[in-house]
């Protein structure tokens, strides 16, 4: 995906506490990209909303079943917009080296020309 009107990325997990949050957190620096994350779970650290839905670009998924659930609650906030699923499972927390290198080379395969962080997201 062409990286040239992506201005706004939203990460989605299910408790915006480690997956999501650790992509946002790649992010923090980029002067190509703002970067948000949210979570589908009542629970969630930040719960999406229409308005963050209306706010991004493009929606990351971390799994298919936070894309389902998306276009379930807010079909008519995702209507032309681009969902992307990273197909990664819940089993890392918060900047867990194995999640950034993953949430990297994920990312890079959707969206090419983003230029990503080489190192993990507090070095």
């Amino acid at each position: 995906m062409s990286t040239a009107l992506l201005k706004h990325l939203l990460f989605i997990c299910s408790q915006n506490r480690w997956r999501s949050l650790t992509a946002e957190h790649l992010f923090q620096n980029s002067p190509q990209v703002e970067a948000r994350s949210a979570g589908t779970e009542a629970g969630a650290r930040v719960r999406v909303t229409a308005g963050h839905l209306g706010w991004a670009d493009v929606v990351v998924v971390m799994e298919k079943r936070h894309a389902d659930r998306l276009r379930q609650k807010f079909a008519d906030a995702l209507v032309g917009k681009p969902v992307v699923c990273l197909r990664i499972p819940d089993k890392y927390q918060y900047q867990d080296a194995k999640l950034v290198a993953l949430l990297q080379e994920r990312i890079q395969a959707h969206f090419p020309d983003l230029d990503l962080p080489a190192t993990t997201p507090n070095s």
